[in-house]
């Protein structure tokens, strides 16, 4: 009962710290477009799992486990690290470096943009399971939710006997880490370039749609009506489309904007009064 007690105040000190860092500079674990990446921070939570078990084994092997000869012999505390622990960090490492190289690839040849959200509410935890539109993405999902589930696997298992070692979890358990960070990284290469809208205001008559990935010839659909072409423009950064409204201006709509190619943004409901 103690070692288990142990083990969870250790870890609220590997936790804490970093829990403060990232808020205090949450730079750390976003993406280019200022949302929480779904990837880094799943890697970042391996590692700190990874760095709470060894510190809580080391502690306890020098007090409690009689010292350097519990570590030795091959059923030690550490027999299951690289067979089973090293591969659990491994895939979300792989999908955290493999998604950062294709969405900076795609940003810098322009075939993928990724604004900031602008003026909305900002919700971290729901930025780990939603694509750059805020919708919710499955795949997203998955990944999260299976990486949480062997998280919980690992820590209770643990806590629960601490004089063990490293928990014996089957050396197939990287799967439930692996092939979700696998699916994570080809649904990134496979997304394709659709406009984002981050923020709808309305002023003087004219839609103003804050975003990127328009291209230079957008079209705008206002409640599924497209609005006329004509008045419709792209400012130089590609990041504000103006269009005309229609007479009166409905009081609250849905906008969805279309590019040239044909690659449709996901619908963003704006109201009157709404920040965006």
């Amino acid at each position: 009962m103690l070692s288990a007690l142990f083990a969870l105040a250790l870890l609220a000190a590997v936790v804490g710290p970093v829990t403060l860092r990232l808020v205090r500079h949450p730079g750390f674990v976003t993406g280019r477009d200022g949302r929480l990446s779904t990837s880094t921070t799943l890697a970042l939570a391996w590692t700190v799992i990874l760095v709470w078990l060894l510190l809580a084994i080391l502690a306890y092997g020098l007090t409690a486990g009689g010292g350097v000869g519990w570590f030795q012999g091959p059923e030690g505390p550490l027999s299951s690290l690289t067979s089973v622990y090293l591969p659990l960090l491994g895939g979300p490492y792989a999908a955290m470096i493999g998604a950062k190289a294709v969405v900076g690839t795609r940003v810098e040849n322009g075939s993928m943009a990724k604004p900031a959200p602008k003026g909305a509410e900002r919700r971290p935890l729901h930025d780990l399971i939603s694509n750059d539109g805020g919708r919710t993405d499955l795949v997203d999902l998955q990944y999260v939710a299976l990486s949480a589930v062997t998280m919980l696997y690992v820590v209770a298992f643990f806590v629960t006997d601490v004089g063990g070692g490293l928990p014996k979890l089957p050396e197939q358990m990287w799967a439930l880490t692996g092939a979700p960070a696998g699916a994570y990284l080809v649904n990134k290469m496979a997304t394709r370039a659709n406009p984002v809208i981050t923020q709808v205001t309305v002023a003087d008559g004219q839609l103003l749609v804050g975003g990127g990935g328009f291209g230079s010839d957008p079209r705008v659909e206002l409640d599924s009506v497209p609005l006329p072409a004509a008045g419709t423009s792209v400012d130089a950064a590609g990041a504000t489309l103006t269009a005309p409204l229609p007479t009166p201006p409905p009081a609250a709509f849905t906008v969805v904007v279309s590019s040239a190619r044909g690659l449709r943004s996901d619908p963003f409901r704006h109201e009157a009064g709404a920040a965006g």
